[in-house]
């Protein structure tokens, strides 16, 4: 648990940004999962295909760092599969035409950012170091 504390103690702007996209695509996968095969395996193919791309654009042969890496192939894969799962859906953009869902993704995201900056105002306060 303390690990978790102090990686959203320490967290950066632009993770937090990434972690608001999962939360979105998590909802958008809640509410319009698709069990076709074919979705998922393309959105893998996809992903092993430009994560391999991306991998070669920000390559340093002196430092490894997995959880880079894992994004690298992370997020095509959702990209891929969030855009096969809200086609014909009427989404404006990525915005659902439902609003109990955009609701939901945006008080998630809401939910998290209130989560870390408690996190972040508490460690301020000598608490969770």
């Amino acid at each position: 648990m303390n690990n978790t504390i102090r990686y959203f103690k320490n967290i950066a702007n632009g993770k937090i940004v990434l972690w608001c996209y999962l939360i979105w695509y998590g909802v958008t996968l809640y509410y319009y999962f698709d069990g076709s095969l074919r979705i998922w395996l393309n959105s893998i193919g996809i992903s092993i295909i430009i994560g391999i791309a991306l991998m070669l654009s920000v390559s340093n042969a002196q430092q490894k760092d997995h959880w880079q890496t894992f994004r690298l192939f992370m997020m095509p894969f959702c990209v891929s599969s969030f855009s096969s799962l809200i086609k014909g859906q009427g989404f404006m953009l990525i915005v659902p035409p439902n609003t109990i869902e955009q609701v939901t993704s945006v008080g998630a995201c809401v939910v998290f950012l209130t989560f870390v900056f408690c996190i972040k105002k508490l460690s301020r306060k000598g608490s969770y170091q």
